[in-house]
C-alpha cells in the first residue's frame, strides 16, 4: 500500500517549499534574481568572505550543489571566487560591488515577499513556522534522525 504524500513529511517539506519558492521567485523576479540567488548572496554577504565549506555547511548544500548555484552569480559578477590566502586549497567567495547594488534592489522586494506571507498566514504562526524549520536544519535534528529507533518514539512503539 503506497504511502499518502500528505503523510510523508518530506513530500509535504518539499511540496510547500515549491509553492513558496514559487511565490518568492515572482516576487523577486523585476530583479533578475531567484529566491536561492537571493539566500546565497544574503548569506555570503552576512558571513562575510566564507570559504566554499563554511557557505556549504550554512546553506546545508553540499559542495557541488553550491558550485552549480554560485555559477551564475560568478558569472554575472555577483560574487568572487579565490583563493583563500593561508590555504591556497580553499577558495573564499565574496560579494561583489555589483552583488551588494543586485542586493540592494532585491531586498525590497524579498521584503514585500515576507509581508505578503505574514499576512497570508500570519505572523505569529510564520515565525512559529521560521523557528520550526530552523531546528529541522540543525546538526542536532540530523542526529536524532540518524539515532536507532529503539530510543525514539514511532506510530507502531511509542516509547511512553
Amino acid at each position: 500500500m503506497p504511502i499518502s504524500p500528505t503523510r510523508c513529511s518530506n513530500a509535504a517539506l518539499r511540496r510547500a517549499t515549491r509553492s513558496v519558492g514559487q511565490l518568492y521567485d515572482e516576487a523577486l523576479a523585476p530583479s533578475g534574481l531567484r529566491t536561492t540567488q537571493y539566500g546565497l548572496l544574503a548569506t555570503i554577504r552576512a558571513l562575510g568572505h566564507p570559504t566554499m565549506g563554511e557557505l556549504a555547511d550554512a546553506m546545508v548544500m553540499d559542495l557541488s550543489g553550491l558550485a552549480h548555484t554560485l555559477k551564475p552569480l560568478t558569472r554575472d559578477g555577483y560574487v568572487s571566487v579565490v583563493p583563500d590566502p593561508q590555504d591556497r586549497r580553499a577558495r573564499r567567495i565574496a560579494v561583489t560591488e555589483a552583488g551588494n547594488a543586485k542586493l540592494k534592489q532585491a531586498t525590497p522586494l524579498w521584503r514585500a515577499a515576507q509581508a505578503s506571507f505574514e499576512a497570508a498566514f500570519g505572523a505569529e504562526r510564520a515565525g512559529l513556522l521560521r523557528d520550526l524549520l530552523h531546528e529541522l536544519a540543525l546538526p542536532d535534528f540530523r542526529a536524532a534522525f540518524d539515532a536507532p529507533a529503539g530510543g525514539r518514539d514511532t506510530p507502531d512503539h511509542p516509547t511512553g
